[in-house]
């Protein structure tokens, strides 16, 4: 019959799974606890009675049968570090069989030291950095006992991505917040790799149970998917005059916090249905691309009947040809918020 190409070369005789050759390498990085074999050397019976005793599904079952909503599971795409850490979360420190080994990311509160790369010089000092959900906030002090810290950002709109290529270091987490409408990033590292992923994650659990709160009727998997991507999604009211697209925090406020003006194809505007592939953490199912000769706008509508109207809303506009007193709001468009503000309707 001829052997499925997309098949696994390896295995983990000691764990029973069959796994893919890049994450052949992490496990070989754990030789206590899972020996590598390839498919095509040759195997014993009783090796090939392990494999069929346990097997993928059965191991998924038992290694990964309480792995928290809130807790990021790297894909093939992700960096070396995220990747093995997961895999020792699983096999070596069995996280997900014991909830009481979750406490370091799960507890609500975090303190410790981490070296942050400085706004002027770029370099990287020690830190201190404090999280409180109870506070729902993350602080971080520029001197050990400073009593006022050095900033305060929300749990409201924390969020935190590994950067090792942008950052240089294969620890490097960058950490957004807004401030004043505006997204700030602070570029941080431990020389620990399970420490850096455990305030990764404890970033993610403080964002998940504030989630929860504001958001009493979601599911989990409703909250897990509403504010854990890089491009973040905030749910904003729009509306849409001639060729200004505004949005507002509530229906009723008085200011727009943000416009966009909508341009003709002749001066290379589109809208497309969906987001690009490579939008990160894309979990949105309806959502729209404007293209503008300048960026892209990306928003997302929570039902399919919503993004089909607001498509035809803004091909409709985009396919009139601009007045010329229409060219000068080309030049009042205003984007508050993150350099990819991307606000669902």
């Amino acid at each position: 019959t001829g052997r499925n190409l997309r098949w696994p070369d390896w295995a983990s005789l000691t764990l029973g799974v069959f796994v893919c050759q890049a994450c052949s390498l992490l496990h070989r990085s754990i030789p206590h606890i899972s020996r590598v074999k390839s498919v095509q050397d040759t195997w014993e019976d009783s090796e090939v009675e392990l494999m069929a005793a346990m097997g993928n599904g059965a191991a998924k079952a038992k290694y990964e049968q309480k792995v928290p909503p809130f807790y990021y599971r790297p894909t093939h795409t992700d960096c070396k570090l995220l990747r093995e850490q997961w895999i020792r979360a699983k096999y070596e420190r069995n996280e997900f069989e014991f909830i009481e080994k979750q406490e370091p990311y799960s507890a609500g509160y975090r303190e410790g030291f981490l070296w942050k790369r400085g706004r002027d010089n770029g370099q990287f000092l020690s830190r201190k950095f404090v999280l409180s959900e109870r506070e729902g906030a993350l602080k971080y002090f520029n001197k050990q006992d400073a009593r006022d810290p050095k900033a305060v950002m929300k749990i409201e709109t924390l969020n935190a991505t590994f950067q090792p290529a942008k950052i240089g270091n294969p620890c490097g987490l960058q950490i957004t917040y807004l401030k004043d409408n505006s997204t700030r990033n602070i570029f941080v590292y431990h020389s620990d790799a399970k420490e850096t992923v455990d305030w990764f994650n404890a970033i993610r659990a403080a964002r998940f149970h504030y989630l929860q709160v504001a958001f009493p009727g979601a599911s989990d998997e409703e909250v897990r998917k509403m504010h854990f991507d890089p491009t973040r999604f905030k749910k904003r009211w729009f509306t849409m005059d001639d060729r200004r697209l505004m949005y507002f925090k509530d229906p009723l406020d008085a200011y727009a916090r943000g416009e966009v003006f909508i341009g003709s194809k002749e001066n290379s505007y589109t809208v497309l249905a969906g987001l690009p592939p490579t939008t990160q953490g894309y979990h949105w199912n309806h959502g729209i691309t404007i293209v503008t000769p300048d960026r892209k706008f990306l928003f997302a509508c929570e039902t399919e009947a919503e993004q089909r109207d607001w498509i035809a809303a803004f091909q409709r506009v985009i396919n009139r040809p601009m007045r010329p007193q229409e060219y000068a709001g080309c030049y009042l468009e205003c984007w508050t918020g993150a350099d990819r503000k991307a606000d669902r309707n």
